[in-house]
């Protein structure tokens, strides 16, 4: 713009006279249009909902991004207050303001730094602009759109931080002579490379390592081999481009040991990262390879150890490069470790073995632009491992921010380089390859004004490249009407705005009330609402019948009668307004994008949406985010009705006809069954329907509701369950057995209990005659066959 008012302005536009004017006239009016219509069109999204309580043209575009003030003398009418002056930009002007007379600013962006995109060794530059500057309004938001160009043969800083515990020994033999494969391998990727190299155990106390004096020498399993003593983490050999050196010093190291499995690993990447100046880290891409069989502690595991200081983010090496300090301080978090790779721009890589692998996927999903890679048990494929890691890492694009002012907010969009926009937290494009350029597009809304200029970055992880942003708020009004002593004010103050600033406690709209004058009747009865009420509402003082309300920290009275406050309104979640709105004399003015007379509703659909992006699965309203739903249906998606009856009788001759091109609707199916969908590749579900159909046939088949009122979509299985007719012989044949079988079950019973009570009664019989017992004697009736006489004479 500022361009277009210099060519107009310029030499070179060689009219004269009368032609000359009219030209710059219409040309000038041209542009004030644009930049009207620009205006219009920035903040016209933006509702202006103004209270009593802006009085001033600073308070007034505080109030909201969508507020506009009229300086225009003489613009209020009589017995309306200066916050008349407060309104929406089409208000304003609908109501006679002159345009050139409001003050509507809005925010505004320039370039300091804007270099072109460039690959010289000395100075790589990935990252246009480079330094802008910001000036917003409050409330309104402002897109800033930058580019990402990723340069080829970028220079690389690579740590290899090793686990020196017992297990590792194999991996350390094979480690030795790994300087010169690192720099061939990765030398075809750039050809400014450093590596350094750093190995880690275990913090020295119980029950960490044995502190038993000969272990703490030599903590082998057996003394006939040879270990070093434990240690946390020890940096071995700074960064440096001479793979001989990095042998020579790895060669030097020997294996130590611990007593638990995890190891000190974090504690070792802390170190890493905040000690720079001796870890020798350049201003470049840096890489922390991280190389273990095992898993490693975090933040609340040395307490076992009696160590009780959090982790303090610093760095503790002694001129040997041990951690000195390990039993001092606990193991870092995995948060406070994520923040610090961030701030100091390095990727870790966690070359792990197989049966940890799940752990550190875990790790990395916590720790923005890191990669995870399975190692072979010897450290065979480190070299691979790590080129494919690197790789991987540097096609991926995140942008990140830091230092950013308390009150305001960003968000980013980002157009890759396969069109896919994505909106996230932060600006991410993924398989970005060499030479490829990628927009990234940040909003950036100032919710508070700030008190000073602030400086913060964003920047794509692992890149030294950086978007600097200056940035201030725009929370004032730059008025040029300011007079001093105006007559417009009865010489008793000044125009600022288009309103008077009164001098000497004058008060009035035009200061023309001396409040040290004796009130008369007529002006104490101006500040009464009506009759029966108080004078200023009891809550202000009467000044030459105007009202001069009370004012406190922490609430603002106002109004003609000092009848409105900013904190007698309804409460939301214990927060005035819901904390999402402004109290407006006992009514809530609430902020864009929420309503209610609390200001608790989101005037959003998310909630309601279900899986499909229905509202309610059309089954009810979404009210306050919110589903209310239809009887029987229950929140939060009214997907379910536990309560309704089975569709499944209702809708069986849907089926049928659907299925099997049978039954009542066999002639008019499609027009019968407009709200069944018939799904003919799908499978039955663990619990169908079982209903009879018009043939006496079983149908099984089961019924999914979709969104909408009495909408279906029905699976079939393929097969009817009907019955089989009756087989009239074996009716027949089985009648007559039965009757034989039953016959022959009563005869068979018959004869059992007979048989039963013969022996029954035998059995009596025989224990009767044991125990008769029988007498002996002569039958008087009986003669024997022999006869003996006694002749007495021969006696």
């Amino acid at each position: 713009m500022q361009t277009v008012l210099q060519t107009l302005k310029s030499p070179a536009v060689c009219l004269q006279g009368s032609s000359y004017e009219m030209t710059m006239w219409f040309l000038y009016q041209l542009v004030f249009a644009f930049m009207l219509g620009s205006t219009r069109a920035e903040s016209s999204q933006f509702p202006c909902n103004p209270t009593k309580a802006e009085t001033t043209c600073n308070e007034c575009i505080n109030s909201g991004p969508g507020c506009a003030w009229c300086k225009q003398m003489n613009f209020s009418k009589e017995g309306e207050t200066s916050s008349s002056r407060c309104d929406s930009l089409s208000n304003l002007i609908a109501r006679k303001c002159k345009r050139q007379d409001i003050i509507n600013p809005q925010s505004e962006l320039s370039e300091i730094v804007n270099d072109p995109f460039q690959i010289r060794k000395d100075n790589v530059i990935q990252i246009k602009p480079q330094k802008i500057r910001l000036a917003l309004r409050r409330g309104l938001p402002k897109e800033i759109a930058f580019k990402f160009k990723r340069a080829e043969g970028y220079p690389i800083d690579l740590y290899y931080l090793m686990d020196l515990s017992y297990s590792m020994k194999d991996d350390l033999e094979k480690v030795k002579s790994l300087g010169k494969q690192l720099l061939d391998a990765l030398t075809s990727v750039t050809k400014s490379i450093q590596i350094g190299f750093g190995s880690f155990v275990d913090k020295t106390v119980l029950p960490f390592v044995n502190t038993n004096k000969e272990k703490m020498k030599n903590p082998c399993p057996t003394k006939s081999q040879k270990c070093q003593p434990p240690f946390d983490f020890k940096h071995v050999l700074k960064l440096t481009n001479n793979a001989d050196t990095f042998n020579t010093e790895v060669q030097k190291q020997h294996i130590s040991g611990n007593l638990d499995p995890p190891e000190a690993g974090l504690d070792a990447m802390m170190q890493a990262a905040v000690c720079g100046d001796i870890i020798g880290w350049r201003n470049v891409t840096r890489l922390l390879v991280y190389t273990s069989d095992d898993g490693f502690h975090f933040a609340g595991d040395g307490k076992l150890g009696a160590i009780l200081n959090p982790n303090d983010g610093k760095c503790h090496l002694n001129s040997l490069g041990f951690y000195e300090d390990s039993h001092k301080y606990d193991y870092p978090s995995i948060a406070e470790l994520a923040q610090k790779l961030a701030e100091n721009n390095i990727q870790p890589i966690f070359a792990v073995t197989s049966k940890i692998m799940p752990i550190y996927q875990e790790l990395s999903k916590m720790i923005p632009k890191s990669a995870v890679g399975e190692l072979k048990e010897d450290s065979s494929n480190v070299v691979q491992l790590i080129k494919d890691a690197y790789n991987n890492l540097s096609s991926k694009v995140i942008m990140k921010h830091n230092n950013l002012p308390d009150g305001v907010r960003i968000e980013y969009k980002s157009k890759c380089s396969d069109g896919e926009n994505v909106n996230d937290k932060n600006g991410t494009c993924s398989n970005v390859k060499i030479g490829e350029e990628v927009e990234f597009i940040v909003t950036i809304t100032a919710e508070k004004c700030l008190d000073k200029t602030y400086t913060f970055e964003i920047r794509p992880l692992g890149f030294t490249d950086k978007l600097e942003i200056e940035l201030r708020t725009e929370c004032n009004c730059n008025c040029d009407d300011s007079f001093e002593m105006a007559e417009h004010c009865n010489k008793h103050g000044s125009i600022k705005c288009g309103i008077c600033s009164c001098t000497n406690n004058r008060i009035g709209q035009f200061c023309e009330c001396d409040p040290g004058q004796q009130s008369t009747q007529e002006l104490v009865t101006a500040c009464h609402r009506d009759n029966s009420s108080a004078s200023c509402s009891n809550q202000g003082d009467c000044f030459c019948g105007r009202c001069t309300c009370h004012t406190s920290p922490k609430k603002k009275i106002y109004g003609q009668f000092c009848e409105c406050d900013n904190v007698n309104c309804e409460l939301n979640l214990g927060k005035l307004c819901g904390g999402h709105g402004t109290c407006d004399c006992g009514t809530c003015k609430c902020n864009s994008g929420f309503s209610g007379s609390a200001c608790q509703c989101p005037q959003s659909d998310q909630r309601c949406k279900n899986n499909n992006g229905r509202i309610c699965s059309g089954r009810g309203t979404c009210e306050c985010n919110q589903c209310k739903c239809n009887t029987g249906y229950e929140p939060p998606h009214c997907k379910e009705c536990p309560a309704c009856p089975s569709p499944c009788p209702k809708y069986i001759h849907c089926v049928e006809c659907l299925g099997f091109d049978s039954g009542p609707y066999k002639d008019n199916c499609t027009a019968s069954c407009t709200n069944i969908k018939h799904n003919k590749t799908g499978t039955v579900k663990q619990k169908p329907c079982k209903e009879k159909s018009s043939k006496d046939c079983w149908i099984i088949f089961s019924m999914t509701e979709l969104d909408g009122v009495s909408q279906y979509e029905v699976v079939i299985r393929k097969e009817q369950d009907c019955p089989k007719p009756p087989n009239i012989a074996a009716i027949i044949g089985g009648g007559v057995s039965g009757v034989l079988l039953i016959g022959l079950a009563i005869l068979l019973i018959w004869k059992l209990i007979t048989e039963l009570y013969d022996r029954k009664e035998f059995r009596r019989f025989e224990q009767e005659k044991t125990k008769a017992k029988w007498q002996d004697g002569d039958n008087p009736l009986f003669q024997t066959a022999t006869t003996t006489v006694i002749n007495p004479l021969n006696n």
